[in-house]
């Protein structure tokens, strides 16, 4: 059956919605430092410990939870997971705002984490609706709408916090009901009666998912590519302000206008640029286009000595943004219309391992070679070692697009039973 045409204001409900997502990320970092020393009555390095642990216990429900509303999406549909979670997000953010001990700030995060997985719904959204060759480009929109939450979130944040380190939650939970309003009215269920299937346990789960998915020859190469790319991306937000300081001397307000910049060119490549360039080429060499300016990007970082020079190879990190499109739209292609969700799911839960393992890899690392009396001082590592992932990944994403004798049988056997 075919894709059913998104509307205007349904393709702009779900880039609102994957915006606020990231936002919801950036929001509360510029307050969370006095939120916490007011909460928990210590002092800042106490503050930072349980800032760790909150982001981790984020992370690890993302990772949980992405396949289970995934799966529940594939059953129930877009609309009502969307919806719900919505919903209970704004809930949410009103327990963060008044919350007046660290357990319950513990438990908002924890919902949080679970509610913010709808990355994976919203990506089986724009599958639903996007014919095998638009899926590339169309899934640049959700990373558009990701970098777009991730410049506004932290400045909003910032600008909010000046009346309070709660604020910043009010206006979370004000945007995100309006949001749900706006999808109520606007957003139409996109997943048809004849691919909706029986919402299994067993498969809504990382390590249940991941085994059904991996029966789909030369995927499970893909999703070892992703993972390894996700490792080696989530060094910028993971390191970069310590890096900067350590290395350029800069300030916080340097820093932060340097993320901006970074981040409005991810939103240019994934929400415009790779519209232009995947139908020229294929989603396949897009891949392998920007895993190249991820390498180039990370072996310059690694060694750059100047601020000005960083600059000059920003834009060679924006084009590697290509990279989670393209390997959405190639993965998807590879599985049925009713495991759309499912695989979003997926994905979503390799993204909350990198979310989990690279910040504490990086910044340990970072550590090492920048301690006084470091036997090599040496502040581009984390860089380095992102560089290395990459090329795995490369290794990885060329061994998984390779057409193989199974592959072709597994393509054979689709065709038949499409035909049939």
């Amino acid at each position: 059956m075919s894709a059913h045409p998104p509307t205007r204001n349904s393709l702009s409900f779900i880039f609102v919605t994957v915006a606020l997502e990231a936002m919801g990320i950036g929001l509360i970092v510029p307050v969370l430092p006095s939120l916490l020393t007011e909460i928990s009555g210590s002092g800042l390095s106490d503050a930072a410990r349980w800032g760790g642990l909150l982001t981790f216990i984020y992370a690890l429900m993302q990772f949980l939870f992405g396949p289970a509303l995934g799966n529940l999406s594939d059953h129930l549909g877009r609309r009502p997971v969307l919806l719900t979670s919505l919903f209970v997000l704004a809930i949410d953010y009103v327990i963060m705002a008044v919350a007046g001990s660290l357990a319950l700030l513990i438990f908002g995060r924890m919902l949080a984490g679970i509610c913010g997985a709808t990355f994976s719904v919203a990506s089986a959204f724009i599958a639903d609706v996007s014919s095998k060759e638009d899926r590339a480009k169309n899934f640049g929109l959700i990373g558009a709408a990701f970098g777009v939450g991730f410049i506004i979130g932290p400045a909003l944040g910032g600008l909010l916090g000046e009346f309070g380190a709660r604020a910043p939650f009010i206006a979370a939970a004000v945007l995100t009901f309006v949001n749900f309003l706006f999808g109520y009215f606007v957003l139409p269920e996109t997943l048809t009666a004849g691919n909706r299937r029986p919402f299994s346990l067993q498969r809504a789960n990382p390590l249940g998912a991941l085994r059904q998915l991996m029966s789909i020859p030369t995927l499970g190469m893909l999703l070892a590519s992703v993972l390894l790319f996700d490792l080696a991306h989530y060094v910028y937000p993971s390191i970069w302000s310590y890096f900067a300081a350590e290395t350029f001397h800069w300030s916080p307000g340097e820093i932060g206008v340097s993320l901006a910049v970074v981040g409005v060119g991810f939103a240019v490549v994934q929400g415009y640029i790779i519209r232009v360039i995947e139908p020229k080429i294929g989603a396949k060499r897009t891949l392998y286009l920007s895993l190249l300016c991820n390498l180039i990007a990370f072996v310059a970082l690694s060694v750059v000595t100047t601020g000005l020079v960083a600059y000059a190879f920003f834009p060679f990190s924006a084009l590697g943004a290509m990279a989670t499109p393209a390997y959405s739209g190639l993965m998807s292609n590879m599985v049925a219309d009713d495991q759309q969700g499912e695989l979003q799911g997926m994905l979503s839960s390799v993204t909350g391992i990198g979310m989990i393992i690279t910040p504490v890899a990086t910044t340990q690392l970072f550590a090492v070679f920048t301690a006084p009396g470091a036997a090599i001082y040496f502040p581009g590592a984390p860089f380095a070692l992102s560089a290395i992932l990459i090329i795995l990944a490369a290794v990885c994403a060329v061994i998984g697009l390779t057409p193989t004798h199974k592959t072709k049988l597994h393509e054979a056997a689709d065709s038949k039973d499409q035909t049939s």
